[in-house]
């Protein structure tokens, strides 16, 4: 196992890490830009180095800085959390090239998977249904290749997630603008403007498995998460088990996400997303070749801790659990992402100052966060503040249990989406599990004045 890991990203994932670092005995570096200088993360962590400004670019994107904060340190793995670096094939092979394990994937099955339009072809290769689309990148004659597809149709970015390079186009007059908002987005965000396209769906769930495999050949499919509660292809709401998901798909889905695990070769946790139509087909859409955001969903209902997992199957060892490709799993769990934005001004950023930060606790209650009071947040990055995650024996103790918790939770100086997760608590469609990825559009659309 591994004396010493440093943790290329920052925030709440970082801390997450550091934590199931400490339970391994294991020593953790923090690297952190001139902008999170006084970031929690930085200050739980072993050691703690500064690798640059405050723009990404010039310091969490930065894999020769990252790197020689490693040398410097020992830290004889790297850890990428989500989002920066973590999909980046070039940054685990530097990290190979230097005698560095890499907390992921081999460089290979992320070119294979995590770049989107290839795991598209692999899925299609291994059998499984995928949306209409491009067979590769779109370079040239897009046009022509979208109006093959027939609109509306969706511009992906082939390199990343996380809702950045992502448009949807409706008309043909509409294509160029938005592919080149799309290449941009996808440029600044993961160093690649590589985009390609898909049919686009209208009003799918969002439903996505998570996967783990270590170099044994065991693999583990876990039960399904239901993401379909988004603004802006951002996750608002993520759910396991998905309330429109029954044992017969499960196994499908399940089964699906191992095969493709196998076919890749793949070593390491990551996670299958599918759209999940609504007359009860799905199809492949794409692999994230990391941690999830939403990954604590599926620990909470399995008993998991899916960091430690990444931990043993990157040391050449085996998965804590080899007892064939599904785990027991019990009770419901949901998770809330608190934003800094005003939920009140079209979710417009906020910053400053935290002055209150009061967490709400109790049975079934879990928050992940870096945020403490008297925290100044930085303007440069993501504006998850926390995760609020609620466990249940059920799926409506669940969403009691989250309508408490929501009203626990206190916070002044800075506008968050509390107010919108209490909204969408109490709607009908959400008490009754009956979502879809147009769900935030209907919820927040105004009202029609009554007629006369």
């Amino acid at each position: 196992m591994f004396k010493k890991v440093l943790i290329a990203n920052r925030g709440e994932i970082a801390i997450r890490i550091i934590r199931t670092l400490r339970e391994m005995n294991i020593g953790s570096v923090s690297v952190y830009s001139q902008a999170d200088h006084s970031s929690l993360h930085v200050r739980l962590a072993d050691e703690s180095v500064c690798i640059g400004p405050a723009m990404a670019r010039e310091s969490y994107l930065s894999i020769p800085a990252i790197i020689a904060a490693a040398k410097i340190t020992g830290a004889d793995a790297i850890h990428p959390g989500y989002g920066f670096l973590s999909e980046n094939a070039d940054f685990s092979a530097a990290c190979r090239d230097n005698g560095i394990t890499f907390i992921g994937p081999s460089p290979k099955s992320i070119q294979q998977l995590g770049h989107k339009a290839e795991a598209r072809k692999m899925a299609v290769k291994a059998g499984i249904p995928v949306t209409p689309g491009t067979k590769d990148c779109v370079y040239k004659d897009a046009a022509a290749q979208a109006a093959k597809i027939g609109y509306p149709i969706m511009i992906k970015a082939a390199a990343g997630g996380g809702g950045k390079g992502i448009r949807i186009v409706r008309a043909a007059g509409q294509l160029a603008n938005e592919m080149n908002i799309a290449q941009s987005e996808s440029k600044a965000a993961f160093g690649n403007g590589d985009v390609y396209f898909e049919k686009y769906i209208e009003l799918p769930r969002h439903i996505e498995v998570q996967f783990a495999r270590d170099s044994h050949g065991n693999v583990i499919a876990f039960p399904e998460r239901d993401c379909s509660i988004q603004r802006r292809h951002q996750k608002l709401v993520e759910e396991s088990p998905s309330p429109a998901v029954d044992k017969k798909l499960r196994a499908s889905l399940e089964e699906a996400a191992v095969k493709l695990a196998e076919a890749a070769n793949y070593v390491g946790v990551g996670t299958v997303e599918f759209l999940l139509t609504q007359t009860g087909e799905f199809y492949f859409m794409e692999v994230n070749t990391r941690l999830q955001v939403e990954h604590p969903v599926t620990e909470y209902i399995t008993g998991f801790d899916l960091v430690k997992e990444q931990f043993l199957a990157a040391a050449g060892e085996k998965l804590s659990y080899t007892g064939g490709h599904t785990v027991p799993h019990q009770g419901h769990c949901i998770e809330h992402r608190i934003n800094a934005e005003d939920f009140t001004r079209n979710f417009a950023p906020s910053v400053g100052r935290v002055e209150e930060w009061i967490l709400p606790g109790g049975p079934g209650i879990r928050i992940d966060t870096h945020v403490y009071s008297g925290y100044n947040l930085p303007v440069y990055y993501d504006s998850m503040l926390a995760k609020l995650i609620v466990w249940g024996p059920d799926r409506a103790s669940a969403v009691a249990r989250s309508r408490r918790a929501l009203e626990d939770f206190k916070v002044k100086g800075i506008k968050t989406t509390i107010e919108a997760h209490k909204l969408i608590v109490e709607s009908a469609g959400f008490q009754a599990g009956k979502t879809d990825t147009g769900f935030m559009e209907r919820l927040l659309a105004p009202a029609e004045p009554v007629k006369a």
